[in-house]
């Protein structure tokens, strides 16, 4: 059986200029971007200095909790919202880059890089001056600085994409212990005034330091176990379904897990129009995913609230394509099925009715009849950017969000915005 599409025969469009390309290339991404900017923000703050090491206190805990709450899930769908606020006519350029909302991971590097280093000034400030610092201070002080930079340097990409179960430990403990330490030590610098007469719930970190616990707690304060139904197309895939009383809005995550204090897992909510519940797919990509789908639990644990997704970005386009790899259809499919925006879909697995099942490539293909479906286990693997410049071409898109893959992702993503042809996908940061 021959290949549905000639992809030899898609000629792609020219590369824009040089310095357009520049601007697309991977180093330079909206993360890093506002990565930097936090930490152009403090460096001209630094420079309206000197500061006292009161100054220097807040300004560590000011970043710090811009990190934290960069992260919470409210903010962030929050910031979903107003992006994609405006209508689709408006200036694509514009759209085009405030569609990538999904970048706001750099606010919460560029806030704890800057946080710990602001807070490493304070002490350093406090021990060569010998004044207004204890002993007991200084020994939490340091202990702060090792945990912080702990952290930072597990957070990097050559060991969070090695070890990211470890990663992720490292991350939630030690950022509860980080959190507590800084309630010792911001509680034992505001005793210093009280000779003074200044009263210890005046100093503005602690109550800086209150909304941050609050933020850390909230997800864990919707913690509960809840059934689920497991069906199992093949040995490769699982849909999870839930129906606890929750119908998450489309393009939303849900985290879940068999072990609260162990490991998370997050995966796109399918919810199906006119029923309650949702859907996940699951994929055997590991340990965890393969015990899920040969041990199918009955319970299992969720957490926090619905998170925006990446794909939300399609309300700031009047058409969009969909290109998806394997279980990238899961986050694909409720935005298809909501047919908000219209949507073209290409999607690229192995044998899709044997690993997923008739049920749901019929369910896709009701809802997309023109969707370019390539079964790799017989016609290999495509090359995706040109299918899905030939899918964007032909359909009269805007934009293309593609959901595969980190290395197949950054290839469709780069390769069409230096093209210039807004592309979006995951950036794994989490």
């Amino acid at each position: 059986m021959p290949a549905p599409v000639d992809v030899d025969a898609i000629s792609l469009p020219p590369l824009t200029s040089w310095p357009r390309r520049l601007l697309k290339h991977p180093r330079l991404m909206h993360y890093n971007r506002l990565a930097a900017l936090v930490l152009l923000a403090n460096l001209c703050f630094l420079a309206a200095g000197p500061y006292s090491p009161r100054t220097l206190g807040h300004a560590a805990l000011a970043n710090l909790a811009l990190a934290v709450v960069a992260r919470q899930q409210y903010v962030i769908n929050l910031l979903f919202r107003l992006a994609t606020w405006p209508s689709t006519r408006r200036p694509l350029k514009l759209r085009w880059t405030l569609a990538k909302v999904y970048h706001f991971g750099g606010l919460h590097v560029g806030g704890a890089v800057a946080g710990a280093l602001w807070f490493l000034g304070q002490t350093v400030v406090l021990t060569v001056e010998g004044t207004g610092a204890d002993g007991a201070l200084l020994v939490v002080a340091y202990t702060l600085i090792a945990l912080l930079a702990g952290l930072i340097a597990t957070a990097l990409p050559p060991f969070r994409s090695r070890f990211h179960d470890r990663f992720e430990m490292i991350h939630r403990f030690g950022g509860w212990a980080a959190l507590a330490l800084f309630w010792t030590h911001t509680v034992l610098s505001a005793l210093a005034p009280l000779s003074a007469g200044g009263p210890v719930v005046a100093e503005p970190g602690l109550w800086v330091l209150a909304l941050v616990t609050f933020s850390v707690a909230l997800p864990w304060l919707r913690l509960r176990k809840v059934g689920v139904r497991i069906e199992r197309p093949s040995s490769h895939v699982a849909l999870a379904h839930f129906d606890h009383g929750v119908t998450p809005f489309a393009g939303s995550s849900t985290t879940i897990s068999r072990s609260p204090l162990k490991e998370w897992h997050s995966f796109a909510n399918v919810p199906a129009p006119g029923r309650t519940g949702f859907r996940l797919t699951i994929s055997r990509a590991g340990d965890w995913t393969g015990s899920f789908i040969d041990d199918a639990p009955e319970r299992v644990w969720v957490k926090g609230i619905t998170t925006a997704g990446v794909a939300n970005i399609e309300t700031l386009f009047r058409k969009v394509v969909y290109v998806a790899t394997g279980s990238g259809i899961g986050p694909c499919l409720p935005h298809l099925l909501a047919a908000e925006v219209p949507a073209r879909l290409v999607w690229a697995t192995r044998d899709p009715r044997v690993t997923y099942g008739d049920g749901l490539v019929d369910e896709i293909l009701g809802v997309q009849p023109d969707a370019l479906i390539w079964d790799t286990s017989r016609h290999g693997k495509p090359d995706m950017v040109r299918l899905a410049y030939a899918a964007y071409r032909d359909f009269g898109a805007e934009a293309v969000i593609c959901i595969s893959n980190k290395k197949l992702t950054w290839q469709v993503v780069h390769g069409l915005e230096r093209r210039g042809i807004p592309a979006y996908g995951a950036i794994w940061d989490s």
